[in-house]
């Protein structure tokens, strides 16, 4: 992406990862606990905004409804905002550690869940602050204080500003049979998301409107390896991520062995996304 103020807004991501003590694993030896970001953005009128609300409920925050709860005194329409979203890739060091594992989540994994998302919570700010003070007033949506998790008709427990599903619509990547999103960096990755009233051009959706386009599975009926790989059995290939199952095992066995064992209190497992051929990369046989 070429144009001038994505430049820019790429630099403040890229910067504030090169440079913020944050972006660290809080090992022995400094190592960061991401690799280099990637930026897209989407319209804040595109259409699947609306379909998330009306697909998860009432409670889901379209862009302009986050936009008003930090800029009540602007008056927006859906078309002048665009929401940027980033992708942090894990290390190669960490994937690698957490392939060893089989039932509990890696140190390096379970650093870059508590400190690395500490770091995703502050870029998170540092870039809607960034765009605010140049004249673009921003909000990130994950940080609002009434950011929560509700129960949804059809969906579950969900959350009423998923980075995942934005990240979808800002052309980073698609849905896989375990609900991660696979993106051209794999599947193996965090996302973050700012809302800012900004004239910026659209990244391209190179899926269109086909939300599982990179995923083996769904795409040929072939793969399945994170059906394999989850200690769970919260992922199957007839019913597809098993939501409840996956927060019980995260809440009660790899929660409690991350806090004990390493000194982070976050929800760390992971281990459906890595030992994949989206561990790091668009399956090879699904690329354009």
């Amino acid at each position: 992406m070429s144009h001038p103020q994505i430049s820019w807004i790429e630099k403040i991501v890229h910067d504030f990862w090169q440079n913020a003590p944050s972006n660290n694993l809080h090992l022995k030896e400094p190592e960061k606990a991401w690799a280099t970001p990637h930026v897209a953005v989407a319209r804040g009128d595109d259409p699947f905004f609306r379909r998330f609300k009306e697909m998860i409920g009432p409670f889901y925050w379209t862009p302009e409804e986050a936009f008003a709860m930090a800029h009540p005194d602007i008056a927006i329409r859906p078309q002048e905002l665009r929401v940027i979203s980033y992708v942090l890739p894990q290390t190669a060091q960490t994937r690698a550690d957490e392939g060893k594992e089989q039932t509990l989540p890696a140190e390096r994994w379970a650093r870059s869940r508590f400190y690395g998302e500490q770091f995703n919570c502050e870029l998170r700010l540092h870039l809607a602050e960034k765009l605010t003070k140049a004249g673009f007033p921003a909000v990130a949506p994950e940080r609002l204080p009434d950011f929560a998790y509700q129960q949804s008709p059809g969906q579950g427990l969900a959350s009423n500003w998923s980075e995942r599903h934005t990240a979808f619509v800002a052309g980073l990547g698609t849905f896989g049979l375990s609900d991660g999103l696979i993106t051209r960096r794999g599947k193996a990755v965090r996302f973050g998301s700012v809302v800012a009233r900004i004239d910026l051009p659209a990244s391209e959706r190179p899926y269109g409107d086909n939300h599982q386009a990179w995923c083996l599975w769904h795409a040929r009926g072939q793969c399945g390896a994170c059906v394999r790989r989850c200690p769970a059995d919260a992922i199957t290939t007839v019913h597809g991520h098993d939501k409840d199952r996956c927060r019980q095992y995260i809440r009660e066995v790899t929660t409690p062995h991350a806090t004990q064992t390493y000194g982070t209190g976050a929800t760390p497992c992971g281990l459906c996304q890595v030992r994949i051929p989206c561990e790091d990369r668009i399956p090879a046989a699904l690329r354009a």
